[in-house]
């Protein structure tokens, strides 16, 4: 990777954004059920734990067991299982400051739900088969983030009919416990956790559900046709969020998508250059479409996972030649018939 920083000089500057075309979807009804068990959860009585716990299990006979087995690693809430009782009187006495501060932000959670029932308006106009999850709001462990199918970490989960929101994650970028060095170090680097606050749960969500729909399986791909999986990605999403702000759609700040739109083409000419948009091999395309403070071997301006950006204007230029492609066919055409047929020619 010799003479980068030369294939990065600026280029004419771009169009600051595309106007999404946002359909009316003001008469789709969208009954969105939103349960509080982080509320419920730590109401318990933490010296009388097994009671609280049985209640709580017939309100959330589902949900429950899952959060205790799985997100708190306790085993099953049965009689014989005393770690299920005493590791949950264990959290709930060592989190309770995280759920104090998760409800200075989200005591009233209505007008974030307001912001999803509107996401979902679009989800329905585009999908009208999908079954719209009960949204549960948690306060969980602070290093309980999830895997989606692409293995890349969500601050959320899915499961059967609900979608759970882990508050743990929304409490402000200059929340201690995130800038705390051992949490930045084996948890969330600061260029992730500067995304754990209230603007991003809408687009964490939808992006969830977009995973949902269509389950990650391009990571077999050529570095191009994985540019155009997330790009396809974010297309749906910015549809689905169509007055969203494009840095909370793609996880960059605003100086790093500016410095993108700048270097469009020097990037693209990068990727040529060094011969790396076919390349398959994980140690050579893992440092471009993988989340980072920024790209190694580009200017520190650049922004980690800067292959979603050109993925991203990939796809536009794609829809933008064929106007009549559904959402659904978009994502079921496949990446490298979309790059091939995009005639992409960054600025």
């Amino acid at each position: 990777m010799k003479n980068l920083i030369t294939l990065f000089l600026i280029v004419s500057l771009v169009a600051c954004n595309d106007e999404t075309n946002a359909p009316d979807v003001s008469g789709i009804k969208v009954d969105l059920k939103v349960e509080r068990f982080e509320q419920d959860f730590f109401a318990i009585d933490s010296n009388a734990t097994k009671q609280g716990l049985s209640q709580l299990q017939q309100k959330y006979p589902t949900f429950l067991p899952l959060f205790i087995n799985h997100v708190l690693g306790l085993g099953p809430v049965v009689d014989s299982n005393s770690l299920a009782f005493e590791g949950s009187k264990r959290f709930l006495h060592l989190n309770k400051p995280v759920y104090d501060e998760s409800q200075k932000l989200y005591k009233n959670f209505s007008s974030t739900a307001e912001e999803l029932i509107e996401g979902f308006r679009y989800v329905k106009h585009c999908f009208p088969s999908y079954q719209i999850p009960t949204i549960i709001t948690t306060v969980g462990p602070m290093d309980a983030l999830a895997p989606m199918s692409n293995n890349e970490p969500s601050p959320n989960y899915l499961g059967e009919n609900f979608l759970a929101i882990g508050l743990q994650f929304y409490l402000g970028k200059d929340y201690a416990i995130y800038n705390d060095q051992g949490y930045i170090s084996s948890i969330a680097p600061q260029y992730r956790s500067r995304r754990f606050s209230k603007e991003f749960i809408a687009s964490d969500v939808f992006t969830l559900v977009i995973d949902d729909l269509y389950p990650d399986s391009s990571n077999r791909y050529p570095l191009i046709e994985r540019f155009v999986e997330k790009g396809k990605r974010l297309y749906l999403l910015n549809q689905f969020l169509p007055n969203s702000n494009d840095t909370l759609l793609i996880g960059y700040t605003g100086k790093q998508l500016d410095w993108c739109k700048d270097n469009e083409r020097s990037v693209y000419n990068f990727f040529i250059q060094q011969n790396l948009l076919y390349e398959i091999d994980p140690s050579r395309v893992q440092n471009f479409i993988t989340d980072g403070p920024t790209t190694q071997g580009m200017p520190e301006q650049s922004p980690g996972n800067i292959g979603a950006f050109l993925g991203w204007e990939i796809v536009k230029s794609y829809m933008k030649k064929n106007p009549a492609v559904t959402l659904p066919q978009l994502m079921k055409t496949s990446n490298k018939t979309i790059f091939n047929e995009s005639d992409y020619k960054p600025h």
